[in-house]
């Protein structure tokens, strides 16, 4: 795919998860979300920083090259927004039903970027990264990341409680 199609399809997806956040920040409550995003946004600095100085992951195209050397659109808005969603969607849920739905988040998630693998030069996998790496990675710092905002909602529970 030629690189101004692939600048377009960034830019695209970057005014979608804007537009995505606003929204989902609009639902009360709005400290959880906002803890989600830059808990999960500032992680992903740091282990895409790690992938990426490994050279284990690429991002030849991407937004801002000079700014980072990762996936600054995914990293910082796109996954973080899509844990906010998912976060919402399991609030209320006990842990069988939040481990069942992570995989209706990172399954999409995998298939995008294998799309994405395969026909762009937005993400390269090197040195033996795959499909596998991508998913159990994500699937595992998702639902982390839903158990610290889990545990973060019960001390705050139990605080205003005292």
């Amino acid at each position: 795919m030629k690189e101004k199609t692939e600048q377009k399809i960034l830019w695209g997806v970057l005014v979608t998860s804007i537009i995505s956040l606003i929204y989902l920040l609009k639902k009360p409550s709005i400290k959880d979300w906002l803890l989600v995003y830059f808990m999960n946004g500032f992680s992903n600095v740091f282990i895409d920083a790690f992938f990426v100085s490994k050279d284990m992951l690429s991002y030849p195209t991407r937004l801002f090259p000079k700014i980072l050397k990762g996936n600054f659109l995914f990293d910082i808005l796109v996954y973080p927004t899509i844990m906010v969603y998912y976060n919402q969607v399991t609030r209320n849920d006990s842990v069988f039903p939040i481990t069942v739905k992570i995989f209706l988040f990172t399954i999409p998630m995998l298939l995008i970027e294998l799309w994405a693998v395969q026909n762009t030069s937005l993400i390269r996998w090197k040195k033996g990264w795959t499909w596998k790496h991508t998913f159990i990675s994500t699937t595992l710092k998702s639902l982390l990341n839903r158990l610290a905002i889990g545990v973060i909602r019960k001390i705050d529970a139990n605080i205003i409680q005292m």
